[in-house]
This record gives C-alpha cells, sequence and structure tokens, in this order.
C-alpha cells in the first residue's frame, strides 16, 4: 500500500467528487481512479459506492477514512520530526483552530511558537467549538484555542490559558460611558449587537444573564465578532464583549469599555489537544508553549482596555 494511494483515497472522501479530488492532488482523473482501485484490491475491500460519479463510502471505506487520515498524520509527523532533527528546529506547518472569542488572545500563543520554531509556519482558523472537535477527530488540526469549562470537548487534553471575563461596549456618547462598571440588568436597556445563538459565546451570555433574572434580546445578532465590532463603531449599538478584546480597542478614543458585575463571571478558555500518543512534533512543540505560557503568566497581563 502506497501512502500515496491513501492520500487519494482520503481527498476523493472529503471531495466527494473525483474531478475536485484529482485537481487537489495534481492529477489527472484516471491517474487517481487507478490509485483507488488498487487500494481496494490490496484490501480486497470496496471503499466506494460508485454510479455514474461518486456516491458515497461504504461502511469499509468510512473505517479506512478514519485510519487512513492516522496514518497520513503520523506520516506527516515523521517527516516534520525527521526534519527538524537535520535543521535544528519544525519546519512544518502548525494548524490552530480557535474559537472567535479567544481570536484577540491567540496571537500571545503564536507569537511563543514561532519565537522557539522560527522556521515552522502557522494556519490560524476561526471555528466553532464544535468545529474543533470535529478538526481534532479528522486530524485536520493540530491544536485549539477553546472554552474548557463549558461545553467541553470530549477525548482531548486540556491546558489552561487565561479565564475569560466579560465587558460592556459603548461608544463615548452612550448614557453609561466612562462608568466604573455596569450590571447586567442595565446592560440590557442598551440597543445591544450581539453573537448568534449558535456561537458558543452567546450560549454563555445567555446563561449568565438567566442568573441575573435578565433576558439578553438583542436588536442585531451575528455569527462575527467583525459584525459586532462594526456595529459598535457606528450608529447607537452597544455590545457584550470578551474583555480580551480590550487590546482589540486600544487606541479607539470613541469607545468606552467597562467590566459587567452582579453577577461577575469568569471562563476557562485554555489548549486542547487530542488525547491520542504519540504526540506530533507540532502537537509536542504546542503543548510546550501552552505550559510555559501557564508557567510565566503569560496571558496574566490581558486586560479590558
Amino acid at each position: 500500500m502506497l501512502i500515496r494511494h491513501l492520500k487519494f483515497f482520503v481527498t476523493l472522501a472529503e471531495e466527494q467528487h473525483f474531478g475536485r479530488a484529482a485537481a487537489r492532488c495534481n492529477v489527472t482523473q484516471p491517474t487517481l481512479s487507478h490509485a483507488i482501485r488498487k487500494l481496494e484490491d490490496e484490501l480486497n475491500l470496496g471503499l466506494i459506492v460508485r454510479g455514474h460519479r461518486f456516491l458515497a463510502l461504504t461502511p469499509e471505506g468510512e473505517r479506512v477514512l478514519h485510519w487512513g487520515r492516522q496514518i497520513l498524520s503520523d506520516y506527516d509527523s515523521l517527516h516534520d520530526d525527521l526534519q527538524g532533527r537535520d535543521r535544528g528546529g519544525l519546519t512544518g506547518r502548525l494548524r490552530l483552530g480557535v474559537i472567535p472569542a479567544a481570536m484577540p488572545a491567540a496571537s500571545l500563543l503564536t507569537e511563543a511558537f514561532v519565537a522557539r520554531h522560527p522556521g515552522a509556519e502557522i494556519e490560524v482558523r476561526s471555528m466553532t467549538s464544535r468545529a474543533i472537535q470535529r478538526g481534532l477527530d479528522n486530524f485536520e488540526i493540530d491544536g485549539g484555542m477553546t472554552y474548557l469549562d463549558n461545553e467541553p470537548l470530549q477525548h482531548v487534553c486540556c491546558f489552561p490559558l487565561y479565564s475569560e471575563t466579560y465587558v460592556f461596549a459603548c461608544r463615548c456618547g452612550d448614557a453609561f460611558a466612562g462608568r466604573a462598571a455596569i450590571s447586567w440588568a442595565e446592560a440590557v436597556t442598551r440597543p445591544l449587537c450581539l453573537l448568534s445563538g449558535d456561537m458558543q459565546n452567546r450560549r454563555i451570555l445567555d446563561a449568565i444573564a438567566d442568573r441575573a433574572g435578565v433576558r439578553l434580546a438583542p436588536k442585531i445578532a451575528t455569527n462575527s465578532f467583525l459584525g459586532v465590532l462594526s456595529h459598535l463603531r457606528r450608529g447607537p449599538w452597544c455590545a457584550i464583549v470578551p474583555h480580551t478584546f480590550g487590546m482589540v480597542f486600544a487606541g479607539v478614543p470613541e469607545l468606552s469599555l467597562m467590566p459587567l458585575t452582579d453577577p461577575a463571571h469568569a471562563q476557562e478558555i485554555g489548549l486542547v489537544l487530542a488525547d491520542r500518543m504519540p504526540q506530533s512534533p507540532m502537537v509536542r512543540a504546542l503543548q510546550d508553549c501552552a505550559l510555559r505560557a501557564a508557567r510565566t503568566r503569560a496571558f496574566g497581563a490581558m486586560g479590558s482596555g
């Protein structure tokens, strides 16, 4: 069995189209089809339900897909490990999934990683916590930054990085601007722009508001913090955002950020890695950066603006 044949099969399973899979693999469609036929012959199994086009994977194909992803991940890890030993540092690509709420803090982790492995590249993907779970399960990412103690992920190792708290954000002309703190009961009286309910951050905010005996009813809901921030910059809109967005708002004088109280709330955010051994060199290096960040309290300086 050739690694190349497995790669073709996994790509076809992801694309579910022979032509697109062949283009991704930089081969002709007959070459890709022939390689997958050879893989089926080698395993003595039918892996694909075929018609005039790709229809689906067989049950055996689904099992081979899982093992194929693991084998390809291990092969890439072997290559990265040998390359790193030859060159004195990692030179592959780190794939990091980050929930939108943690994006302002992600640079602290990537900065530490690049400082230790300047030859490596980093691909940061904005992902929901559920997408991070799928990405880890399917070997599509090396690690994720997400909530640890709310809707926790399964089959992962967790490394705490910092506690997320929440601030009320508004324009300086707002009636609440400049206050030392804002209660949740006061916050819900303003025209809010918040994340939509499919985002975990919004589900956390809804639960805190419920504890305060109030209900969040935003005038505008979006699945992107960029959408929240753009509305903050214009019009009467206010928002509730993680305290780390104070770094994003630094130098924006027309905005005011104030801690939310009654109740005050903190949510743990950290690094999650798939609970499997052996770890790839990238995963080991990422874990080392997270442990160093915890020991040096690298994330402790993040304020609310």
